[in-house]
């Protein structure tokens, strides 16, 4: 109990008034950036641990399961038909790169007005 009478509320403000009278105006400037930046981090966590969690969500891949005794003929036909298929999401796929070369091209010259 000895120890307890020398911890003051009273006490421990005039040692802070004390510490920020005696520093320059700069370090108090930073010590408030620092204590902001602290704060938001802290907030920033705590607000993060109360999002729930994505739900999982399976992803299923169906294949094709073929006779192993199919004919030359119907390998070919079945390749024929597919091969439609196949090029159409070529295709698609080479529109979405596109589309997306464009954009950061887009980018790309915006940030070349600035000259970077």
């Amino acid at each position: 109990m000895n120890f307890l009478r020398y911890i003051s509320p009273l006490r421990a403000w005039r040692d802070m008034r004390t510490y920020i009278v005696t520093r320059r105006p700069h370090q108090l400037g930073f010590m408030g950036l620092a204590l902001a930046l602290t704060y938001v981090m802290v907030v920033g966590v705590i607000y993060e641990s109360k999002i729930p969690p994505k739900p999982y969500h399976r992803d299923i891949i169906y294949v094709q399961q073929w006779r192993a005794d199919r004919t030359d003929a119907e390998i070919i036909a079945q390749q024929k038909i597919d091969g439609v298929e196949q090029t159409r999401q070529a295709n698609e796929l080479k529109r979405l790169e596109a589309e997306r070369r464009a954009q950061f091209k887009k980018v790309n010259d915006g940030l070349k007005a600035y000259g970077i």
